[in-house]
């Protein structure tokens, strides 16, 4: 019961403060978002929106991509580091979606983590952010950083934790959520120097106490 009565108060607080909550990726359909998402892997959504620029410029559909040369892909996606994996895995994933879903991406988790290159955290992504389908709580660095400070949850891996975040939180909320995790984690309970003293989440989390008690 307490944990349910913090995450509510949490969930009404991050509501006030990101009440739109979404992606900082660029996209225009699900197909971009689906390959945003898989070069976002250890990149920053400033440099994945700079490549994907030219990419959605020159392969504009799931077909164009699938037939690209792999090392003109492989020059495009270069600065989102990892290039290589990356460029089969976008290219792998673009040639299933016409293969196995007539270019149409496809809109159930089990679906998606067919597809090369994705994952449980980039389907929920995906299916969320695309189409408003609440299939699981994305966990990034930023969610599982975020959640863990606010003592939200005490689990290690992204599985666990995302498990007792769906728990916790409103099914109808989770993709927000997740959302707004990555926002506040972006701007403030950065990874090295979080702003505690700004963060208007203090008064609940574990961290902030414990940061305010050490300084």
């Amino acid at each position: 019961m307490e944990d349910h009565s913090l995450i509510q108060k949490i969930v009404a607080r991050l509501e006030q403060l990101y009440p739109q909550a979404s992606l900082e990726l660029v996209y225009r359909n699900p197909f971009e978002l689906l390959i945003a998402v898989i070069l976002s892997a250890q990149c920053t959504d400033e440099r994945v929106n700079q490549v994907t620029e030219r990419l959605f410029r020159e392969y504009p559909t799931p077909a164009a991509l699938a037939a690209a040369p792999l090392e003109t892909v492989e020059d495009i996606v270069r600065p989102t580091g990892f290039y290589r994996n990356k460029a089969k895995a976008v290219k792998g994933c673009a040639a299933r979606l016409v293969e196995d879903h007539g270019g149409d991406v496809p809109k159930t988790l089990e679906a998606l983590v067919r597809l090369p290159g994705v994952g449980r955290k980039t389907a929920a992504m995906v299916l969320g952010n695309a189409y408003g389908i609440q299939e699981g709580i994305a966990v990034d660095t930023h969610v599982l950083r975020v959640s863990q400070r606010l003592g939200i949850t005490r689990e290690k891996s992204p599985e666990a934790v995302e498990s007792r975040l769906m728990a916790l939180v409103p099914r109808e909320k989770w993709t927000w959520f997740s959302n707004a995790l990555i926002l506040h984690g972006r701007r403030v309970c950065t990874a090295k120097k979080p702003s505690c003293p700004r963060c208007t989440l203090a008064d609940w989390c574990a961290y902030g106490r414990e940061a305010s008690r050490s300084g």
